[in-house]
């Protein structure tokens, strides 16, 4: 339980605007075996998606917040995020595992103003299937 847990947190941190990492969380527990590995992408999808929350409203709440020195996204990072969001809308979601870019357009979604159920499910398959691809790569099969 203890390990899901932190799986679960390092995953939940690494989602959010935080510089953590749950893929070698992740790829540890599964190398150790003790886990069944549905468990294991479960904590880690879970906690990735509510960081991914987090984010999201944040960016509801922050938006006079984004010109102060300690606000965790640069100007240009900000303004990146915003160019895909605008672009792509609600489907550059699908980009939320992707680091440097995958946090700060959960954070510009909720900035948007996007229908939080419409992000939920975008995240969560974009999540979701980052894990997937982790175990299948564990197991040699792409």
């Amino acid at each position: 339980m203890t390990a899901l847990l932190l799986l679960f947190l390092s995953a939940f941190g690494a989602a959010t605007l935080l510089p953590l990492q749950s893929e070698a969380v992740l790829l540890g527990l599964l190398m150790q075996g003790s886990h069944a590995a549905g468990m294991l992408i479960a904590a880690a999808s879970l906690g990735n998606i509510l960081g991914s929350c987090v984010n999201w409203w944040l960016g509801l709440k922050v938006e006079h917040y984004k010109d102060k020195k300690w606000f965790p996204v640069s100007a240009g990072k900000m303004q990146q995020a915003q160019g895909i969001y605008r672009k792509y809308g609600f489907w550059s979601l699908l980009l939320s595992w992707v680091p440097v870019i995958g946090d700060p357009i959960t954070l510009i979604a909720g900035l948007l103003k996007e229908n939080f159920p419409r992000f939920l499910l975008m995240v969560s398959i974009a999540k979701i299937g980052r894990y997937l691809c982790i175990y299948l790569l564990f197991l040699g099969l792409i």
